[in-house]
């Protein structure tokens, strides 16, 4: 059993970084344009969720957070020179809230709250990219999204202890991607109309 959670994680790690190539590439070529503050916060969260599926048990699973966690990083520093930068309060307010979920696990030994905490604020920090791509939808890379949805999928496969720390996260952002590739697929119909 172990043995196919292995090669699930590792297929699912790999769709991470295969998923992620197309709208890097697109965020290069201008035809992305990122929402810079959104790939910073999911950043930072996601590699806070990592650390609590770690400390919760996930094992080999925890794996795909952390390449999601370095790929939101690698589209935040791409996203510097070609992304959307406004930032609001709302913004503000989810990268306080970010931080409070990490002294809940630190200071007050609260996995559980942070965790719920953390994938609260990254179905939040959502806004930002939901709010542009409403007008504009073909500014997001529609594939990136589906592949996502697959890779979390196989995420939870992968985990080798399901507990509400560990399996949260990988759930939010598997309807989370799979809702967002739906919109986009709506959206640009609409566009199109």
């Amino acid at each position: 059993m172990d043995q196919w959670k292995y090669i699930i994680a590792i297929v699912a790690v790999l769709l991470t970084f295969v998923g992620y190539i197309p709208y890097i590439r697109n965020t290069i070529r201008g035809k992305t344009k990122p929402h810079v503050y959104t790939w910073f916060l999911w950043g930072f969260v996601t590699a806070i969720a990592f650390a609590l599926q770690v400390s919760g048990g996930a094992g080999i699973g925890s794996l795909v957070t952390l390449a999601a966690a370095l790929a939101c990083f690698i589209i935040f520093f791409f996203g510097m020179r070609i992304g959307k930068k406004d930032i609001t309060t709302t913004d503000k307010i989810f990268l306080s809230s970010a931080i409070v979920a990490l002294g809940f696990w630190v200071f007050a030994k609260e996995p559980l709250i942070s965790v719920i905490i953390v994938s609260l604020i990254d179905m939040l920090a959502f806004g930002p990219t939901i709010r542009k791509s409403y007008n504009k939808p073909y500014t997001e890379t529609l594939l990136s999204y589906v592949i996502n949805t697959l890779r979390f999928g196989l995420a939870i496969l992968a985990l080798q202890r399901y507990t509400v720390i560990t399996t949260l996260y990988p759930l939010t952002w598997f309807f989370a991607n799979g809702f967002f590739s739906i919109f986009l697929v709506l959206r640009r119909k609409r566009i199109v109309k």
